[in-house]
């Protein structure tokens, strides 16, 4: 059928993966914030985040509520939030958060991707002051007008904006996620992603042969169902 069919197949599986790995990634927060604090998400905040997250990568509305009747049933596994740290190939830092049932599995997962790509895990706070953890945020640009939505958003503990294609992305202090949150929750815009990232307070330079090696390691990384998010300060 030709190349042209066989590279709109690839891009159709890649995509099916990725929203595949976006719905384990966000039913696992799903479960995490029920079985911390209920299924009601009008009084836990935490769910009424995930959902909101959830429906922004077009999770469908029976998935989301199947996971939180899961998370409510007391036969349920718990996951726990657990983070990785360790250097790659060139000694590129990468931090690894995961969501997992089962550590013992999780971490001779993480550990075995790093040791195959001539990597090592570090200790636990080894790399973190590396990154900085901000409030990210996505909005539906629209008809918003940005110099006036910036002006606005400052009292709330804007850092900085950016204009994406049809998107608005807000960065905050982690501190401040809440009270952005709640701003722009109010204002009644389009939030299409409200969570946590970690942002490099340096940036790494590599050729182009060694940076494929960083990014062979860390595509093998977030190939695992228990990774939630990976993180490098590759330039």
């Amino acid at each position: 059928m030709g190349r042209a069919f066989e590279y709109r197949k690839a891009r159709k599986f890649k995509r099916w993966d990725a929203m595949s790995k976006a719905f384990t990634k966000y039913g696992r927060l799903i479960a995490m914030a029920v079985k911390q604090n209920g299924p009601n998400p009008e009084a836990n905040n935490a769910l009424r985040i995930a959902i909101q997250n959830a429906k922004g990568v077009s999770m469908p509305k029976d998935r989301i509520e199947a996971a939180i009747k899961r998370a409510s049933s007391k036969d349920e596994k718990d996951f726990e939030e657990i983070v990785y740290e360790g250097y790659g190939p060139y000694k590129v830092p990468i931090i690894v958060e995961c969501a997992t049932d089962n550590h013992n599995r999780t971490v001779a997962n993480i550990r075995m991707y790093f040791s195959r790509a001539g990597g090592s895990l570090a200790t636990s706070g080894a790399l973190d002051f590396l990154f900085e953890r901000k409030g990210v945020f996505k909005i539906k640009k629209g008809d918003l007008n940005v110099e006036e939505l910036e002006f606005e958003l400052i009292d709330f503990g804007l850092e900085s904006i950016e204009v994406e294609d049809e998107e608005i992305i807000i960065y905050t202090k982690f501190t401040d996620f809440k009270i952005m949150q709640d701003k722009l929750e109010e204002k009644g815009v389009e939030l299409i992603v409200s969570e946590f990232q970690r942002i490099p307070t340096t940036y790494k330079e590599l050729s182009e042969a060694e940076e494929e090696e960083v990014l062979e390691l860390i595509d093998t990384i977030e190939q695992d169902e228990d990774v939630q998010n990976v993180y490098h300060n590759l330039n």
